[in-house]
């Protein structure tokens, strides 16, 4: 029917217009097809852009909501680590660096006191009973800056920060005691820069130190005036039993404490 009607228009308009209409005929012929294909081809893109768009809209899986709300927390909670970890080191190192203003101001002595008192340590000076030390908020008394020329005898920095840069504080004392019993950042290199207080030195306590091992109590032999050295629970520490057989042969002069190993003759035996 469609076909028909269609003829008898064709035949009306030559009649109407004669040749010039079938010659807009005959061009436009061609382009039937490719207009066509053009239709077809908008849909085509159209029908594309539409799945596109919609599969875009479409929300995430919860699985992989999941995914990217750990990623996106666990980068944070790294972030924050690093930064925590790197500002506790820049406090680390600013307790324990040299006191050059106050050891140029007041002297050695007074720096070093004061490098204890902000330490929470305590101290004894030679010829004294008197302990100075901070309170449990951190205060102290000033009564160590009069006292200049006294030396430090006795020095109590245990379970402190202090670590091998914080020991520099304490060089030009002679030391007869000197306590790091539970001291952290105490490790092998800070047990290497003793050897500043061989000729003084005479009791060491470096208990319960978790970063000490068999390689810093080597570097003690430069000790020959300890008298006593406490060297207990040491969790670093590898073959207990040998390494203090090493200690008593290295300072014969020294009494030995080690508390809080296995030294059973099976425990020597099996290493």
């Amino acid at each position: 029917m469609w076909n028909c009607l269609i003829v008898l228009v064709e035949r009306a308009m030559f009649v109407l217009y004669g040749s010039r209409f079938a010659f807009r005929v005959n061009m436009a012929a061609p382009l039937v097809p490719l207009q066509r294909f053009c239709k077809l081809a908008s849909l085509h893109v159209c029908g594309r852009r539409r799945l596109w768009s919609s599969s875009v809209a479409t929300p995430p899986s919860l699985y992989k909501r999941l995914l990217l709300a750990l990623t996106q927390r666990f980068y944070d909670v790294e972030i924050l680590l690093n930064w925590r970890s790197q500002l506790k080191s820049q406090a680390l190192q600013k307790k324990n660096a040299y006191y050059h203003y106050t050891q140029e101001h007041y002297g050695d002595n007074v720096a070093s006191a004061y490098f204890i008192l902000n330490m929470h340590g305590s101290f004894r000076y030679a010829g004294q009973s008197e302990w100075f030390r901070s309170d449990s908020s951190g205060k102290f008394s000033w009564d160590f800056v009069n006292q200049k020329d006294s030396l430090l005898e006795e020095v109590d920095l245990g379970h402190t920060v202090i670590n091998q840069m914080g020991l520099g504080n304490l060089v030009g004392n002679p030391l007869r005691t000197l306590s790091l019993q539970g001291c952290h950042e105490v490790d092998d290199w800070a047990l290497a820069r003793l050897h500043v207080f061989q000729d003084t030195l005479e009791e060491l306590d470096i208990s319960c130190c978790p970063h000490i091992t068999i390689g810093g109590l080597a570097a003690l032999r430069n000790l020959k005036g300890l008298h006593r050295l406490n060297v207990s629970s040491l969790p670093r520490l590898g073959s207990p039993g040998l390494v203090i057989i090493m200690l008593e042969e290295m300072l014969p002069l020294c009494q030995v404490t080690a508390k809080g190993y296995d030294l059973s003759l099976t425990q020597l035996g099996g290493n």
